[in-house]
C-alpha cells in the first residue's frame, strides 16, 4: 500500500470521524449517514477513499454494505491506530460522534428502522 495514498485519506476530518466509530465495531453506510449528518453520497464518497487506501474494507449483508477497519493495514501502519487510539478521545467532536454510537447501539435500532425514518439520533 502506497503510505502517501494513505496519508491522504487521513488527511480529512471527516474520514477520520468514521474511522473513530468503525474503532468500536462495524457499521454499515446508513449508520454512518445518520450518527455523523452526512449524505449518504457524502458517507460514500469518504468510504471510497478509505477502502481505496485499505484503511477500511467492507462486506454485504442483505442489502446493506457494512465497513470495518482492515486490521492489516492497522498493524502495517501502526501510526494510525495511535491517532485513532490515543488522540481522538481527546477532541470534542470524536467524542460527541462516539457517545451517539453509544446511545444508538444501546437503542437496539436496526438499519431498516434508520432507513424508514423512525430514529434520529442528535
Amino acid at each position: 500500500m502506497n503510505l502517501i495514498q494513505i496519508l491522504k485519506a487521513l488527511s480529512d476530518e471527516n474520514r477520520i470521524r468514521i474511522l473513530n466509530l468503525l474503532k468500536y465495531g462495524d457499521l454499515c453506510v446508513c449508520e454512518l449517514e445518520i450518527l455523523l449528518s452526512m449524505s449518504q453520497s457524502n458517507v460514500s464518497r469518504h468510504l471510497n477513499k478509505l477502502t481505496n487506501a485499505k484503511i477500511v474494507n467492507h462486506y454485504k449483508v442483505a442489502k446493506y454494505v457494512y465497513y470495518k477497519l482492515n486490521e492489516d493495514t492497522i498493524k502495517e501502519y501502526p501510526f494510525i491506530n495511535e491517532i485513532l487510539s490515543h488522540n481522538t478521545f481527546k477532541l470534542e467532536p470524536y467524542n460527541k460522534d462516539y457517545k451517539k454510537l453509544k446511545r444508538y447501539k444501546d437503542s437496539g435500532v436496526s438499519c431498516d428502522d434508520l432507513k424508514c425514518g423512525k430514529l434520529y439520533f442528535k
